[in-house]
């Protein structure tokens, strides 16, 4: 079986890519310095043979002439009465026009070097054929011309210019050179220098974008570790959020979701023990009185039958009851305009028809909420039922309705044994009771279904006592112009925690 390969990190490719713009970045700019610097070198050499021309003439006594690159192209032509020979003036020019550093000059006779400066500021150029004899070539038509030459000695740049006197047939040929090497070494240690910087700095890059890469990218790996820690068993691996940054940020969000997830796990399991519990005794009544059943007994039969039934007839209520509670957890809501007036006047004909006791709608709201009018007719009516279950027979209760700026208010109000203090935070759990023994039926779920309902509406319920006895319970419902909770970053409320704390 092929081998999967092995995934490049992300660290690996962030600094590759990083790297990569800067080795592209730097190459542009030490390339563009390189060429602008050497051709101003090279402009500067062409310039410093041309002035030679000027100085052959000025030695002549004449008029330069034109340029090598100009037009027409001329020889230095020299006048009998200033010198006897074409020797005289070539031996005056090369004793006057000493060749700077990294220059050289000779002058030929008929194509062999006849002189050559004494002075050793420059380099000697008599004994180089190659160079001797592609000025000859050059200025073969009379006239004087530049050029670039490789020789052993290097690339040279020069300038030739034939010289000829009337009555001398001889030929006459000054040539100046310009080692470039040498030239343009200034140049090449400056960019020498430049990417020995250059590398250095793309060292110090890679140094510092290694640790900046992986102590951004550290929540990453921590997220993947903390990812194969986390188990069905065990949810309680988190991350260690530091910073306020974005990756910090988002550390904050997943463990906030770990939370939720967590929770829904723990909530699960303790809804599945819950109907473990739940399913026992039933299941355990009717094996008991099958067991115990006399078939030849036809009494027995009936009250066995009776009892089986009102059993099954218990599990089904709780099952209807856990699948509303699924669903009033699912936020499946239709959010629309409820008019509060006629959502109280319909309640109120509901309830009205529960035997026992006396209805009463004590208040109406006048406005409108946002929300999801069955569902909250499904919670309200469960308040009302859960009211008249533990209330005594003939005591009166009172439902009603509120609107005001900080929301609406839903409520029941009975005149029972009331909510003991220390009951009220379980009573909104599944199948947790206020007083565990009790006469009347029920599967423990309608005040968990009405507190999923009233959170799902971004609201909550509440337990109050009533004036002279009692419990008054509460819908809270959030300010009509408001709109339902959105959901919040995990890493703004730990901040404003932090900042509070």
């Amino acid at each position: 079986m092929a081998r999967t390969p092995r995934p490049v990190p992300a660290r690996v490719r962030i600094l590759a890519a990083i790297l990569a713009v800067a080795c592209v970045g730097l190459a542009i700019v030490g390339s563009v310095t390189f060429l602008v610097q050497r051709e101003q070198a090279l402009n500067s050499v062409n310039e410093r043979l041309e002035r030679q021309v000027e100085s052959l003439e000025e030695v002549a006594g004449g008029e330069a002439p034109d340029a090598p690159d100009g037009a027409p192209e001329a020889t230095v032509d020299l006048d009998e009465n200033e010198f006897q020979s074409i020797d005289d003036y070539l031996f005056a020019v090369v004793g006057r026009l000493v060749p700077a550093r990294n220059e050289a000059a000779v002058a030929l006779i008929d194509g062999q070097p006849r002189w050559r400066p004494s002075t050793l500021s420059g380099f000697r150029i008599d004994e180089n054929q190659e160079l001797i004899d592609r000025a000859i070539e050059v200025t073969a038509g009379g006239a004087t011309k530049s050029g670039t030459v490789v020789t052993d000695d290097g690339s040279l740049r020069y300038i030739a210019v034939p010289v000829t006197m009337e009555g001398d047939p001889r030929q006459g040929l000054y040539i100046r050179a310009v080692d470039l090497a040498a030239e343009l070494q200034p140049v090449t240690l400056a960019m020498t220098t430049y990417v020995i910087a250059a590398l250095a700095v793309l060292a110090a890059i890679g140094v510092v974008g290694w640790f900046v890469t992986g102590r951004l990218l550290s929540p990453i790996r921590h997220l993947r570790e903390t990812a194969d820690a986390i188990s069905i068993a065990d949810l309680s691996p988190r991350l260690n959020a530091q910073g306020n940054d974005d990756i910090a940020d988002l550390s904050r969000t997943v463990n906030s979701m770990l939370d939720r997830l967590e929770g829904s796990v723990d909530g699960q399991r303790q809804l599945l023990d819950d109907v473990r519990h739940e399913l026992k005794t039933p299941i355990t009544i009717v094996r008991g009185h099958l067991e115990l059943m006399d078939p030849r007994d036809s009494l027995d039969v009936a009250s066995a039958r009776e009892i089986g039934i009102a059993e099954l007839d218990r599990l089904a209520r709780l099952v209807e009851d856990i699948d509303l509670l699924a669903t009033a957890e699912a936020d499946s809501y239709a959010l629309a305009e409820v008019d509060l007036t006629a959502l109280t006047a319909r309640v109120g004909e509901l309830v009205a028809v529960i035997p026992g006791h006396t209805w009463t709608v004590e208040a109406s709201a006048d406005g409108v909420t946002t929300g999801d009018q069955d569902r909250l007719l499904q919670a309200w009516l469960q308040l009302a039922d859960n009211a008249a279950k533990y209330t005594p027979v003939g005591s009166p209760i009172e439902i009603g309705s509120a609107h005001e700026a900080a929301g609406s208010r839903l409520w029941v109000r009975d005149h029972g044994p009331g909510i003991p203090a220390d009951a009220r935070s379980r009573i909104f759990r599944r199948f947790d009771r206020a007083h565990v023994k009790r006469a009347v039926g029920g599967s423990g779920l309608g005040l968990a279904i009405v507190d999923a309902i009233a959170k799902g509406h971004g609201g909550h319920c509440v337990v109050t006592d009533t004036p002279g006895g009692g419990a008054t319970f509460t819908i809270h419902l959030p300010p009509t112009e408001a709109e339902l909770p959105a959901p919040v970053r995990a890493g703004d409320v730990v901040l404003q925690r932090e900042a509070a704390g």
